[in-house]
């Protein structure tokens, strides 16, 4: 997180010039003042007036030009911070819930990048530099009489003793609004992704109810911090100009007393009003500054509690071997080991059912295997290489993936099969979806392979849905293939395709796993492995293994008795408990 600070450290630079330039201009008003009254009203003299306002007028462009200018820079600040953490905190919000299963609005990190880059943009930072200054206008009102600069001085400790409550008040509300508000973004996401089951089952008016209580939280805590801000905001406003008033009042006494001359009286109330000012602006913008702070603080948490993706040196497709070596994973965000103590080996040309009654580990292994779980113990291996010196878009161009719940991305049909890869050729697309069996029914889509299909995939069929995912698993042929109870929206037509496809990757030297219930998904497939309580129960070549199960009569690992002497086929089913 430093290091974007760190490379706009010139243009921070240029904003603190640029504020000193526009503080001495900022003298130009008091100083026009001082001499209509000592100088022009004295003499009567219109050349010199009409001098003086040319002068003061030159000087009012600079300033806006330098204003311009300030506030320009910080606005490409702002979004050079944006740019520089764009990637990381997008690459942290995907790896997040792999690695630390953090539940909740996953998307807290891209707004408070947003409000990091608002803040910077905006005001708040002006006033920030424009607060070093205000000692030095506080010392020009002294000059001019002492009991007008202890005056203006202890108006600007009442402000910044009002800017030190506002951070007090105001940063547990803020924090607490903030939190109230990704659980309630969190739970509306929930609901509109799952609208057509709340609607089946009748809980319309339950989701409202809490909708509503989540809502009304949010919005007490929002209110409270937005009652701190506008208090104190007004307070200082109302604080300011009393202290600009008292000063112009207590001026006019040194007048009378002969202490004081008219123009230095009325250059005096604009000095002190400008010296206040910044302070002013600060606790107005103090719900962004602390927001922007708070957002930055978990931003930093984020990003350092995931580590970077090392560099290494790119390595040659694999083309001979997995093996997996005393594998135990938990899931992201859990202590206890799910599967563990998994140890197989499998050689290019191997396809491998893998089998076993529900919650025995079947998801939990593949999407270790396929990297998107970190194991705790063991490692897994392409070609005696560990998984994790692969970066991960390098060995995700290696494997396969069709996982069980089906997740298509908002586009065409042909971007979604091509992994969105920018350099994805019309020949590539085509290849997949033709190994997939699926090239005729996107043909018959309205658009054929340019068909939107919306988000997630709704305007297709189950079915459709998972033909066209393995045709993404298939996209340019990937040496390791697993398939996560691919049949299980598939009509006929499509099984018969699934068996092609894992036929054609077998053929050409690749790897396939699939975990399956039903037994004509292993059809094809040389090895077996069977799960249970997360351990390896069986594993070896399918008929050895199948028979062994048969003769170890594990209930839930085995066919009920009265189908011990059916088909070899239906032997194959290892039917559920």
């Amino acid at each position: 997180m430093a290091g974007p600070i760190r490379s706009n450290f010139i243009g921070f630079v240029g904003v603190a010039v640029f504020s000193a330039v526009l503080n001495v201009l900022a003298l130009s008003g008091s100083l026009y003042m001082l001499q209509l009254y000592d100088r022009v009203l004295a003499s009567q003299s219109v050349p010199t007036l009409i001098s003086l306002t040319i002068i003061l007028l030159f000087l009012y462009v600079a300033f806006w030009i330098f204003d311009l200018i300030r506030t320009h820079l910080l606005g490409r600040i702002g979004l050079r911070v944006e740019r520089s953490l764009r990637g990381p905190v997008l690459a942290a919000v995907m790896l997040q819930p792999l690695r630390s299963g953090v539940k909740g609005d996953g998307l807290l990190p891209v707004r408070d990048l947003d409000q990091v880059r608002n803040f910077l943009s905006g005001l708040g930072p002006t006033a920030l530099f424009d607060l070093p200054w205000m000692p030095f206008y506080m010392g020009i009102v002294y000059l001019m009489h002492p009991w007008l600069g202890g005056l203006g001085a202890v108006g600007a400790l009442l402000l910044v003793a009002i800017a030190v409550l506002t951070e007090v008040q105001s940063r547990n509300s803020t924090r607490a609004a903030s939190t109230s508000g990704a659980d309630r973004q969190a739970f509306g996401e929930a609901v509109r992704r799952n609208a057509s089951v709340i609607r089946a089952l009748g809980m319309t008016g339950a989701m409202g109810s809490a909708w509503t209580s989540l809502s009304e939280t949010h919005i007490a805590h929002q209110t409270r911090a937005t009652n701190v801000g506008v208090s104190y905001g007004a307070t200082t406003k109302v604080l300011r100009m009393a202290i600009q008033s008292l000063v112009l009042g207590l001026g006019a006494y040194l007048v009378i007393k002969s202490e004081l001359t008219p123009g230095a009286m009325i250059a005096a109330s604009i000095l002190v009003a400008r010296a206040l000012a910044p302070v002013e602006i600060a606790v107005g913008h103090w719900r962004g500054f602390i927001a922007a702070r708070q957002g930055w603080d978990r931003l930093t948490r984020l990003l350092s509690s995931i580590p970077a993706e090392r560099t290494a040196l790119e390595l040659p497709a694999p083309q001979a071997s997995l093996s997996a070596e005393n594998l135990s994973i938990a899931p992201p965000g859990h202590q206890r080991i799910t599967v563990q103590n998994v140890s197989f080996a499998l050689d290019a040309g191997s396809g491998m059912g893998l089998i076993g009654p529900a919650a025995s580990g079947k998801s939990t292994l593949v999407k270790a295997l396929v990297g998107a779980w970190a194991p705790q113990r063991g490692v897994i291996r392409l070609d005696g290489a560990a998984l994790d010196q692969w970066p991960a878009d390098a060995l995700g161009r290696h494997i396969g993936y069709l996982p069980q719940d089906i997740e298509l991305f908002s586009g065409t049909v042909a971007r979604n099969i091509a992994r969105f890869d920018p350099k994805a050729t019309s020949a590539d697309v085509i290849a997949a979806a033709r190994q997939a069996g699926v090239h005729d029914m996107i043909t018959s889509l309205p658009n054929g392979y340019a068909t939107e299909i919306g988000e997630g995939g709704a305007a297709l069929s189950g079915g459709q849905r998972q033909r066209i995912a393995l045709a993404r698993a298939l996209y340019r042929d990937p040496f390791l293939v697993v398939l996560d109870e691919p049949n299980s929206n598939l009509d006929s037509d499509g099984e018969a395709a699934l068996l092609n496809a894992i036929t054609n990757v077998l053929a050409r030297k690749g790897i396939v796993i699939v975990v399956a219930h039903r037994p004509a998904t292993l059809a094809g497939l040389d090895k077996l492995l069977i799960l249970g309580s997360g351990q390896v129960q069986f594993f070896g070549l399918k008929e050895e293994v199948l028979r062994k199960a048969m003769q170890t009569a594990t209930p839930k690992l085995v066919p009920a008795p009265q189908q011990a002497n059916a088909s070899p086929a239906a032997q194959q089913s290892l039917s559920q408990p």
